[in-house]
């Protein structure tokens, strides 16, 4: 990571060394090399944009290492297949949520690196990236209304969206990989959410969500 901000410094620095080149052919009538050393500067400011704009997306990603607690959600009922959920997330303010189906479903986008990468100190990320609530019943999915939130950042300039679209520009990342996990939603049920390198895993932590499983899988059988 300090070998990531110390080449960001670097660019910056090659940077303003040929914007002062620039400034003083531009003084002294050299047009042609000033020209020269204002493409560079552009050159080298672009780079230092980019790569400072990846840096902070990277920064906007939990660092991931074994299987790890994203957060607790927990359900109180207000209608018939209306839900609000409490999303606790450490380090986030909770979030209270409408959501309106049988289940519930959290989707998070990880990150893994390979070489050159791996040199930099460079370690597995996630990012929730949306929670939902989904419909047992097929029809019910195509017909009723539909509830869905974002819950990762927008930035100007994404890793995982980036890797995705331009996968040649990124040869340090392994792979990028969405993953989520979907459980019943039950009036006063709550849930720990955790992350693994393969999945998502929402583990029941009272006995209303407990039963609510438990009734879910033999409907499932």
């Amino acid at each position: 990571m300090n070998i990531l901000i110390a080449a960001g410094a670097v660019l910056i620095l090659i940077a303003l060394l040929f914007l002062r080149s620039t400034v003083r052919h531009l003084r002294r009538g050299r047009l042609l090399r000033a020209g020269g050393s204002a493409t560079f500067c552009v050159a080298t400011a672009a780079l230092g944009t980019v790569g400072a704009l990846l840096f902070v997306s990277y920064l906007g990603y939990e660092r991931l290492t074994a299987e790890q607690l994203v957060g607790v959600i927990e359900f109180s009922q207000k209608s018939p297949q209306e839900y609000t959920a409490r999303l606790m997330v450490d380090g986030e303010i909770d979030r209270l949520l409408i959501l309106r189906g049988d289940e519930w479903q959290l989707d998070a986008r990880v990150i893994t690196w390979k070489p050159p990468a791996t040199i930099l100190g460079l370690e597995p990320v996630y990012q929730l990236e949306r929670l939902s609530g989904r419909y047992a019943s097929v029809d019910r999915e195509l017909t009723a209304p539909r509830t869905v939130y974002a819950l990762a950042e927008e930035r100007p300039l994404d890793l995982w969206s980036l890797a995705r679209k331009f996968p040649t520009l990124t040869p340090g990342i392994d792979a990028f990989y969405g993953t989520a996990t979907y459980v019943p939603m039950a009036d006063g049920a709550r849930y720990r959410i955790t992350l693994s390198r393969d999945a998502l895993l929402a583990r029941p932590i009272n006995d209303r969500a407990r039963r609510a499983v438990g009734a879910w899988g033999q409907v499932a059988q």
